[in-house]
């Protein structure tokens, strides 16, 4: 059996107070777009896990393919089988290619086996796999709040525009770009920010796209911008030529920008980029 794990965007991202489970409270509209990954599995003698295309750090018994795999075989006791990953959605980048291929590899293993887990359950089997798994059981657009978790369909259509995706190679951890988030609050705790910056994505989302630029933010782009300019000035040369809207993705280093037409892009580095319908 063969799946296409597609990855996803953040339209806006508001990160709230600390919870005391570590995580934050935030709020964000997550949207799939059709930038995939290639996960196949078949029947075999002895587990196996294999990888090819983008180097993906870590141990492979710490992939998450592989403990969704592992999840679901202590819950239900299914064969053995081999797992051949083709990497191509970058890491750190944002895009919860990592969330993604997980919640795939349950997803196949339900259908492949014939295991009847109803969604709601994949879902919780997803969240003890990350946070951004239980997006992609039904992969659709979504609000997402509690710590990214909660989630709840929401009525946004982008299709007949396109989205073009820049990857400038640099890996960022979610626990830098939180870190350098809450250093930032301790030292601007004084200032009281405009409403345009505190403008909900929930609401900024049902604007017209063209009014996205002034009022849909993500929270992160103001530290990660501090510690990486090469990421600003990405998003700046999307903007000059002629994104309607573009933004970092999650706390990652991808910098999307949506265009009314299919755009070629020129840029001042030679960046991984990607130029996708969105539907």
């Amino acid at each position: 059996m063969i799946s296409f794990p597609n990855c996803k965007i953040n339209l806006g991202l508001k990160i709230f107070d600390k919870r005391q489970d570590g995580y934050h409270n935030l709020e964000s509209i997550l949207y799939p777009i059709n930038w995939f990954d290639s996960l196949e599995m078949v029947a075999a003698n002895e587990f196996s896990f294999e990888t090819a295309g983008i180097q993906i750090d870590g141990r492979p018994e710490d992939n998450l393919c592989v403990k969704a795999y592992k999840l679901l075989k202590t819950r239900f006791n299914i064969p053995i089988v081999k797992i051949f990953l083709l990497k191509n959605i970058p890491q750190g980048a944002g895009l919860g290619g990592g969330s993604a291929d997980a919640a795939f590899m349950l997803k196949m293993l339900n259908q492949f086996f014939d295991l009847k887990i109803p969604l709601s359950s994949l879902q919780q089997f997803a969240l003890q796999l990350g946070t951004d798994c239980p997006f992609f059981i039904e992969n659709r657009p979504c609000i997402a709040t509690g710590k990214g978790e909660q989630l709840t369909p929401v009525n946004l259509d982008l299709s007949g525009f396109f989205i073009v995706v820049v990857y400038p190679g640099i890996i960022l951890s979610t626990s830098l770009a939180y870190t350098a988030l809450s250093e930032n609050r301790t030292i601007k705790r004084d200032i009281i920010f405009s409403s345009e910056k505190n403008h909900s994505p929930i609401t900024a989302a049902q604007l017209p796209i063209q009014e996205w630029k002034q009022y849909l933010n993500n929270d992160f782009e103001e530290v990660i911008f501090q510690k990486f300019p090469e990421i600003e000035s990405i998003k700046t040369q999307l903007y000059d030529q002629g994104a309607i809207y573009a933004s970092m993705s999650g706390s990652g280093s991808a910098i999307y920008g949506i265009f009314r037409k299919r755009k070629r892009i020129n840029l001042k580095k030679d960046y991984r980029v990607v130029c996708l319908n969105l539907s």
